[in-house]
């Protein structure tokens, strides 16, 4: 895509994690992930009805925010749908119609980031959460930077917890207005 691409600028952001150390999540392949980058970001896992909340990364984020979701749906039975997000400005230029069935509008959304959290912010909306990291990163292996940076299960489940008594407490604001 990006090599065809004749209209707009388009960058290349690559991994130093080798390939072989990234998780290929259940039912997924790295070809249909591929064919679904055409639209920006795309549904890893749909839910029935309207999800309680939706999770937003790209790259090896997507599988960290998936084991926590594998947790939550179990433990406190929630409906999570997980988005693996590409570009936004590719997801921006999808039907409206497409864009709310990825991220319904009205619902929690909590993005997840090695970069920059602005990265996400304009597809979390202003409501949303971004675990991102607001400086030049760090030289380690990537496990090791995932622990210290909080980019695993245990500190999404905990950033969820602390997200959603403050989008509630958000919401009864609005309504009160």
């Amino acid at each position: 895509m990006a090599l065809e691409n004749k209209k707009t600028p388009t960058a290349l952001i690559l991994s130093r994690q080798p390939i072989a150390d990234l998780p290929v999540l259940e039912g997924s392949t790295r070809y249909k992930g591929a064919l679904m980058a055409e639209k920006g970001a795309y549904i890893v896992n749909k839910v029935e009805g309207k999800p309680d909340m939706v999770f937003v990364a790209n790259g090896s984020e997507v599988a960290t925010l998936f084991d926590a979701y594998n947790v939550l749906t179990k433990e406190k039975n929630m409906k999570i749908q997980v988005v693996s997000a590409i570009s936004e400005g590719l997801f921006r230029e999808q039907p409206k119609d497409y864009q709310e069935k990825v991220i319904p509008f009205g619902v929690p959304v909590l993005g997840m980031t090695a970069g920059l959290p602005v990265t996400l912010s304009g597809m979390v909306g202003p409501f949303g959460k971004v675990i991102g990291l607001e400086r030049f990163g760090a030289s380690a292996p990537f496990k090791v930077l995932d622990e210290k940076f909080g980019y695993n299960k245990e500190n999404v489940i905990k950033q969820v917890e602390i997200y959603l008594k403050e989008f509630k407490d958000n919401i009864n604001k609005i309504k009160s207005l």
